[in-house]
């Protein structure tokens, strides 16, 4: 297929669903169940329009996958407003760090014990299959910076932090394979200095470190020159992106940990211009963010002048910046799980229903449920939590990641199958359940009302 062929497709994609949105809303679907239906219908087990090969693409679609989780990674620690020293950060670092480690254990027991796989191939596609999805996994993530929800904090904390920490694990199952079972081990210990010991605390401090300083010295510049309602923030965020991933892989630290950590700091150096309001900066400012037809000097003027100078340029910049954000990743979901559709029933492997079963019912809610919590989250919480394990483009930028790093024909088949159709199961299910599950939850949640 041409270019001008795949474009036409996004587009109309694009399209109906814009078209549909007002219907969508009220049916227990999500966006991508919807996109992987419309992917299954248009590929070649149904009208045909669309085919893809998988192996002449791994090289583009590593880099496609890439872009499509850095940007909703960014997004994400834009969200998270809570301090570092919150208890609730404890549930994403929970989440992200043993219970995502003792998935990845479950699932290469399973795959070795259960469907007799090397030890090395179980080990990659359980770290493939390790972290959950911060693209897809939108739903049930905050809905906004103000939201401190634990079980939504604690998933948005996760999805920002796991697809960075399972790195070190897809390259130590890679090393694995490669070592063919030798007998020296030298490589192991460089694979934990350099890999997991350095690149994880790297790639999150120089993240931070660049999002907080690139944040104030611009609030800083713009208030000075009074140039806090046109500047491009899209371009900011392009770039925060971009100089925090490449600062980091330059010295060998995780680029997606640098990126989530960037958006954090940048959110931090909102709450020091917001002189620590409890309110977000974008929120402050939201009746004149939009407005295409007001001049942007008479609507701050006009209707926020009781705010400081330093409120209404963090608010405006961090709006901007969420809503091009979440525009850019809303448009590559539907691209790439529409992809997913196109080739599902050509690498299906019936395995996955089991590997999927096991997972999302039995080997993350165990581990959620177990875990020590203490009063962070109450029973229900954690049944929540044990089942939003949501997988999806972080696995594909996994398992594309794996094919261009010299897997043998018959592993890489095998990967693809699994990680395509365990994914795939994720929306379904996943999908079809998220938003009556939280209708249910957020319902709970309100005080009874009084007589």
């Amino acid at each position: 297929m041409s270019f001008i062929a795949w474009v036409a497709v996004l587009g109309a994609e694009l399209l109906t669903l814009a078209m549909t949105s007002s219907y969508l809303r009220w049916m227990p679907v999500t966006t991508s169940a919807v996109c992987l239906a419309l992917g299954v219908a248009i590929g070649p087990a149904g009208l045909g329009w669309l085919r893809l090969d998988i192996k002449d693409a791994a090289q583009w679609m590593e880099h496609l996958t890439e872009v499509a989780v850095l940007f909703s990674l960014f997004v994400c620690g834009l969200k998270l407003r809570l301090p570092l020293k919150d208890r609730r950060w404890r549930i994403a670092f929970g989440l992200a760090g043993p219970v995502m480690l003792l998935s990845i254990v479950g699932v290469s027991l399973l795959l070795h014990f259960g469907f007799e796989l090397s030890w090395g191939l179980s080990l990659l596609i359980g770290a493939i299959l390790a972290p959950t999805d911060p693209v897809l996994a939108s739903l049930v993530q905050v809905n906004d910076a103000q939201d401190e929800d634990p079980v939504r904090f604690g998933l948005s904390g996760e999805a920002g932090l796991n697809d960075g920490v399972a790195f070190p694990f897809v390259i130590l199952g890679l090393l694995f394979l490669q070592q063919g079972g030798g007998s020296s081990t030298a490589w192991l210990d460089d694979w934990a200095l350099k890999r997991l010991l350095w690149a994880v605390p790297a790639g999150l401090l120089i993240g931070y470190c660049m999002g907080r300083g690139i944040g104030r010295l611009t609030l800083s510049m713009r208030i000075r020159n009074a140039d806090s309602t046109l500047s491009p923030n899209d371009y900011l965020t392009f770039a925060l992106i971009a100089l925090a991933y490449v600062a980091a892989e330059s010295v060998h630290g995780y680029g997606f940990l640098s990126v989530f950590a960037a958006g954090l700091g940048l959110r931090r150096a909102e709450v020091t211009s917001a002189q620590d309001s409890q309110t977000p900066a974008e929120h402050l400012v939201q009746p004149v963010v939009g407005h295409q037809n007001v001049e942007p000097d008479a609507a701050v003027h006009g209707n926020v002048e009781h705010l400081e100078d330093s409120q209404v340029a963090a608010g405006i910049m961090i709006g901007d910046m969420l809503s091009f954000g979440s525009l850019v990743e809303r448009a590559m979901e539907v691209f790439l799980v529409t992809l997913l559709g196109v080739v599902l029933v050509g690498h299906w492997d019936w395995r996955a229903l089991v590997i999927a079963l096991v997972l999302f019912c039995v080997i993350r809610p165990l581990i959620v449920g177990f875990a020590p919590w203490g009063s962070l989250l109450d029973r229900r919480q954690r049944l929540l939590i044990g089942w939003f394990g949501i997988r999806g483009i972080g696995s594909f930028y996994y398992l594309f990641y794996a094919l261009n790093h010299d897997l043998v024909p018959s592993m890489a088949t095998l990967c693809t199958d699994l990680t395509l159709s365990v994914v795939a199961l994720s929306i379904l299910l996943h999908g079809i359940s998220t938003q009556p599950i939280l209708a249910h939850y957020e319902r709970q949640k309100k005080p009874p009302r009084s007589a």
